[in-house]
């Protein structure tokens, strides 16, 4: 079931430990699945692992959570060669794609091997939700903050654009990304950038789909934040207050 609008939820969150499982699916994937509006039926979700090599062992895990869940979640895999025949039709399937976390760079130059560079615009704007988690947020925007080239973070700046925003992940739990976000920011690097912290989704959606709409959380006490140049090219920090989720421990 398509949304009713572009929509892509950007986030440093989407998984907690489980209890049966050894992780459970966090308020932030619900909330991937509820902005697709299906319902009357099993909600379908694609899981793309390619930022981190499509480790098996963890697609079997998620797939377990998500099984506790009552989500049907698909995984599509690269690694070696693609795990479907019609990679468009197996992703334009789903009600929300869920792009996991690792290196962003190796992701986003597999992606374009494969050609999902040009598919994910077309899927966006036929309505199934673009969702993921760190590497899995920053590919939807212009490009953020990465540790794809080593322990030292880096600027990446091709990601795939559907939002002219760079991003920050992982804002408050790595003490290097907050002053690299600010860096990138004041020699103009990066133009207007969207950060949240560990627990923190964006959701992006409107018309065009660009249009931040709220930030929402899984955990309590955790903010998202807009970093950008104000007058006189000082930088600017702007916290937003999240909208706490149903289902928060």
């Amino acid at each position: 079931m398509p949304a009713d609008h572009p929509t892509i939820l950007a986030t440093s969150g989407g998984y907690l430990p489980g209890t049966r499982t050894r992780m459970a699916i966090g308020p932030l994937l619900h909330h991937a699945v509820e902005l697709s509006g299906v319902h009357a039926r099993t909600p379908r979700v694609v899981h793309l692992g390619t930022a981190s090599g499509d480790q098996r062992w963890f697609a079997a895990e998620l797939s377990d959570a998500a099984e506790a869940a009552g989500i049907s979640m698909g995984h599509l895999s690269l690694f070696p060669t693609p795990s479907v025949a019609d990679v468009e039709g197996f992703l334009a399937a789903a009600d929300a794609v869920w792009v996991g976390g690792g290196s962003v760079a190796n992701l986003l130059a597999v992606w374009r091997l494969h050609g999902l560079d040009e598919v994910f615009p077309r899927l966006w704007r036929a309505g199934v939700v673009l969702a993921g988690v760190s590497a899995g947020s920053i590919c939807w925007h212009t490009g953020g903050t990465t540790d794809s080239f080593g322990p030292t973070l880096r600027p990446v700046t091709d990601g795939l654009g559907l939002l002219p925003y760079a991003n920050g992940v992982h804002h408050d739990s790595e003490p290097a990304r907050r002053p690299a976000v600010e860096a990138l920011v004041a020699d103009a690097t990066f133009g207007r950038t969207h950060c949240t912290d560990d627990g923190v989704g964006l959701v992006y959606g409107g018309p065009e789909g660009t249009e931040l709409v709220e930030a929402v959380t899984e955990r309590t006490g955790a903010s998202a934040w807009v970093v950008e140049r104000g007058e006189d090219d000082a930088v600017v920090t702007e916290r937003l207050a999240p909208r706490l989720l149903p289902g928060v421990r």
